[in-house]
C-alpha cells in the first residue's frame, strides 16, 4: 500500500495540474489563444531558464553521465526505427509520417522535471536525458514529416527541410542546455540578485507548462484515425517501457536516473508534435487524437510504472 501512495503522491499533482488547465480552459479563464502563448512562453523563456540555471550551478563535470547518456540515444534511435517499420501497416503516407511522430515523441522536459522535482527534489538527471533525446526527437521529426508530407510543402522538401533544422539548432531548450553547460565548466558565478531572479523565473515552468498541456486538450477534437491513434498511444504509454525499461534494469540504472528513463520512454505525446504535423503539410487529426488521449491516459500508465519500479525496490 505504501508504494502505491508513493506512486499516486508522484503522479496526481502532476496530473491534477493538467485537469486544473483543462477546467480552466472549459470554463473560459483560458481560452485557445492564451494557452497558445502559455505554451510559447513557457517553450521559449521558463523552461530553459530553469534548465541553464539548472546547469550552471551544478558541477558537469561530475554530473556527466556518459553511459546514460549513451542509453538514452540509443534507446530513442531503436524506438524511432522500430515505429518507422510497424508504420508500413498503414496505406496512407501522411497519416503513416503523423503516426511514427505520435509513437515516439515524448512530453520528456516538461513531465520529466516534474515527476523528478516530486520524487526527489531536484531534477538533475533531467537535462542530461534531454540531451540524450530531444535533439533526435526533433530532428527525425522533421525528416518524416518532410519526407511524408502530400501537399504543396511536399514541391520544396529541400527549402523546408533546411528552414526546419536551422529552427531546430535554435531551440530555446537546447540552447538553454548549451549555454547552461558553458557557464557550468566556466566556473563564473552570478551575483546573488541575479541567481535569485533565474531561480524565480524557472520556478513557474513546471506548473505554467502543465496548465497549458491541459488547457490545450480537447476532447471534442478525437475523432477518425483512431484505430491507429490508439496503436500509438499503446506504443508511447506500455510498448516502449515493456520492451526497454527491463534493460535500463539491468544496466544497473536506479532512482532518477530510471525515472528519467521512464519519462523518456512513457510519457504522453507532446503537444507539439500537432504543431509541427499542421506546420509541415499534414492533416493532423491522428496526431490529435494520440496527444489527447496519451495525455488522458498517462496519469494511469505512468502511476502504474512507478509503482511496480517501486514494489521492486528500484526507486
Amino acid at each position: 500500500m505504501s508504494n502505491l501512495v508513493f506512486s499516486l503522491n508522484t503522479t496526481m499533482p502532476v496530473f491534477l495540474m493538467m485537469v486544473l488547465g483543462f477546467f480552466l480552459h472549459q470554463v473560459h479563464i483560458i481560452d485557445d489563444g492564451f494557452a497558445s502563448k502559455l505554451n510559447k512562453f513557457v517553450f521559449s523563456i521558463t523552461l530553459p531558464v530553469m534548465l541553464f540555471h539548472q546547469l550552471r550551478s551544478t558541477n558537469f563535470v561530475d554530473a556527466w553521465d556518459s553511459r546514460f547518456v549513451l542509453f538514452c540515444f540509443t534507446v530513442t534511435a531503436v524506438t524511432i526505427a522500430l515505429v518507422w517499420f510497424l508504420s508500413f501497416g498503414i496505406h496512407s503516407l501522411p497519416e503513416r509520417g503523423e503516426f511514427v511522430q505520435a509513437a515516439y515523441r515524448s512530453s520528456a522536459a516538461i513531465l520529466g522535471i516534474a515527476y523528478m522535482q516530486n520524487m526527489y527534489g531536484d531534477a538533475s538527471m533531467a537535462p542530461l536525458m534531454i540531451i540524450g533525446s530531444v535533439p533526435l526527437y526533433n530532428i527525425i521529426a522533421v525528416v518524416v514529416l518532410t519526407l511524408t508530407a502530400e501537399n504543396e510543402l511536399s514541391n520544396d522538401r529541400d527549402r523546408l527541410f533546411k528552414k526546419t533544422v536551422f529552427s531546430i539548432l535554435k531551440n530555446p531548450i537546447i540552447l538553454g542546455i548549451v549555454f547552461g553547460l558553458l557557464w557550468s565548466l566556466s566556473g563564473l558565478r552570478f551575483p546573488h540578485i541575479l541567481d535569485k531572479t533565474l531561480q524565480d523565473i524557472g520556478s513557474v515552468s513546471t506548473p505554467l507548462g502543465l496548465l497549458a498541456m491541459g488547457a490545450s486538450v480537447e476532447l471534442n477534437k478525437v475523432r477518425g484515425s483512431m484505430k491507429n491513434s490508439l496503436i500509438a498511444v499503446f506504443i508511447k504509454l506500455f510498448g516502449c517501457c515493456m520492451l526497454f525499461l527491463p534493460l535500463a534494469v539491468w544496466m544497473g540504472f536506479r532512482g532518477s536516473e530510471l525515472i528519467a528513463i521512464l519519462i523518456m520512454l512513457g510519457s504522453p505525446t507532446t503537444v507539439s508534435c500537432y504543431i509541427m504535423a499542421r506546420n509541415m503539410g499534414h492533416e493532423g487529426v491522428l496526431t490529435s487524437n494520440s496527444v489527447i488521449l496519451a495525455t488522458v491516459f498517462s496519469s494511469f500508465s505512468l502511476t502504474l510504472w512507478i509503482w511496480l519500479l517501486r514494489s521492486m525496490g528500484y526507486l
